[in-house]
Order: structure tokens, then C-alpha cells, then sequence
């Protein structure tokens, strides 16, 4: 099964498309915009010192792909044979690998304000991140981005910047304790490693939110000007990045404000909706250096602006 014609949504409409599976007796869902196919059991080749998790690799198309069993990795009991699993090819922060699942049911659209957060680092653990109600049901939308840094740690490591390249980047930009940057992102994870590395690049003055509504609900209650850029995610629940954005840009007094999105998910498609609402940049989540050059790029300009006028 191919996951290739999708319905786009009108942009800024909070309303995206997940595929929904199943381990055990419980329903998950990834994004759509993450997946590419969906196969039958391709057989795999095991890979020594691996995370448990990490079954093995398998070719596909003759690329040779990781194998994540997402039941193995949550610990949930299953009767269903590897040979009669489902995999599902997924491609974010230009990673490809395939996650194996007891079964797929279907793709829904759903809306933001439909993910509930609630429960999120508390009952529902650290691996899951909002519980969507359907069909008087709870189906569970898992933090990919940290099962992937958990089962390959390695990965961890894109996500610093050193001393010397910070040093280069932020050349020109003066005392940087004085530029206010907000992020909006909904993984806690991705959310710390942000602020981490915006530290690494001597920006210390950051504000962080969990999704959209929170980050608008600080931008139009602060006096113009009182953030110099906003980083936000794509996909997050209430209101999501696309949506955040176009708010921005449409308000006469803050449309200056330059707006970064820092997605796991930076397809053509998407880079084109990001432009066509106005914002500045669009970086995919393992360029985290790329992150703070472009922060860096914005802001100068942006000060370059406020002097000349």
C-alpha cells in the first residue's frame, strides 16, 4: 500500500491525516506526512548490539532499511506472528526506516484540537504524546522523533553545537541575552534539545510552549516587539504551526516577526505551504546547526531593519 496521494488540507486549517494501527488491543497512529508505504513481513537480517528493538534491517526497493518493532519497544504482548506482521515505511528528520505493527486499519483526517494532551509524561508515559477520541475510542499518537533517539542514541549527538562554530554564527549579533526567541513545540524531547542547543549558540533568553494556541496566547498578549522570532513545530495539537504562522502574518503589528518552522517532516509540499504564509525559514529537525545559523541570519537582519528605520 502506497500512502503517496494525499488529501491536502487548505493550510492553516489545523486539520492533517494520521494512519492508525494496531499492537496488543490498543490503537497508535503516525502522520501520514511520515509515512510512505505500508508492506507485508519483508523478513529481516539481524544487526549485533542492536537495541533490543532494533530487530534487524531489510531492502526495500534495494534500500537497505532499519526495523523497529514499536510492540517490542513498548513492551506490549502479542500473538501475532512476525511473518503476519505489517510494516510500516516511515521517513522523518531524514531518517527512513520501517516500524513493525500487528496490523493497519485506515487513514483519518483529524483536527488538532481533537489530541489531547492530558495524560501526556504522566499515565501515558514518555513515549506517547496525546490520546485522539474516535469512534469512542482512544487511539495514542507516539513520540517517534524519541523512540528513534532512544533505539539509536547516536542521533542524540546532532543535536549540540560547539563552541567554535556558535562563536562564528552569532558574530555581529552583539549581546545575545537580549534577543527573546519563543519556541513552540510539542515533544518535550525536541523541545529541551531546542533550548539546549540555542544555549550552545549563547541564547539564553528563550521561552518554550507545547503547542500553537499557548505560543499565539503569548504573542498577542505581549506588546509588539517583545519577541524577536518564533520557532514553531508543524504538527501540535490545538492549533497547529501552519495555523500559528498565518496568525502572525496577518496581524499588521507583529508580522515582522520572523518565524522559523523546525519540523521532522520538511517535504516539498510542505516547504511550499510554509512559504506561502509567510514564513521566513523551513529546517528540518536534524539540521540543528542550520537551526542556529538561520536564527542567527533572521535576527541580524531583522536588526539590520530596526537600525536603517
Amino acid at each position: 500500500m502506497r500512502v503517496n496521494e494525499k488529501i491536502l488540507t487548505e493550510v492553516g486549517t489545523n486539520e492533517w491525516q494520521v494512519v492508525v494501527f494496531y499492537l496488543g488491543q490498543q490503537a497508535f497512529a503516525i502522520n501520514v506526512d511520515k509515512t510512505r508505504e505500508i508492506l507485508r513481513w519483508t523478513g529481516c537480517r539481524p544487526v549485533p548490539d542492536a537495541n533490543p528493538a532494533m530487530i534487524g534491517i531489510t531492502t526495500v526497493r534495494g534500500e537497505v532499511l532499519p526495523l523497529v518493532d514499536l510492540g517490542r519497544y513498548l513492551k506490549i504482548d502479542t500473538d501475532v506472528e512476525l511473518e503476519n506482521s505489517k510494516i510500516i515505511i516511515a521517513e522523518f528528520n531524514e531518517i527512513k526506516l520501517g516500524f513493525v505493527v500487528e496490523g493497519v486499519e485506515r487513514i483519518y483526517r483529524i483536527n488538532s484540537d481533537e489530541l489531547d494532551a492530558s495524560l501526556t509524561g504522566t499515565f501515558l508515559g514518555e513515549n506517547s504524546l496525546y490520546v485522539i477520541k474516535r469512534d469512542d475510542r482512544n487511539i495514542i499518537l507516539l513520540d517517534y522523533e524519541r523512540i528513534v533517539q532512544t533505539v539509536n542514541p547516536s542521533l542524540m549527538s546532532q543535536y549540540r553545537l560547539d563552541e567554535v562554530k556558535a562563536a562564528k554564527l552569532t558574530l555581529g549579533l552583539g549581546d545575545l541575552d537580549r534577543y527573546r526567541i519563543l519556541v513552540a513545540e510539542d515533544s518535550p524531547l525536541i523541545r529541551r534539545q531546542v533550548i539546549d542547543v540555542l544555549a550552545d549558540g549563547g541564547f539564553h533568553n528563550v521561552e518554550s510552549v507545547g503547542h500553537g494556541k499557548a505560543a499565539w496566547d503569548r504573542i498577542s498578549e505581549e506588546d509588539p516587539g517583545h519577541f524577536d522570532l518564533l520557532i514553531s513545530d508543524i504538527e501540535m495539537p490545538k492549533m497547529d504551526g501552519f495555523a500559528l504562522t498565518r496568525l502572525v502574518k496577518q496581524d499588521e503589528e507583529r508580522r515582522d516577526m520572523p518565524v522559523v518552522i523546525f519540523s521532522s517532516i520538511m517535504a516539498d509540499d510542505i516547504r511550499r505551504k510554509a512559504a506561502s504564509i509567510g514564513a521566513e525559514a523551513q529546517i528540518t529537525k536534524p539540521e540543528i546547526g542550520g537551526l542556529v545559523e538561520k536564527v542567527c541570519e533572521l535576527l541580524l537582519e531583522r536588526s539590520s531593519g530596526k537600525s536603517s528605520d
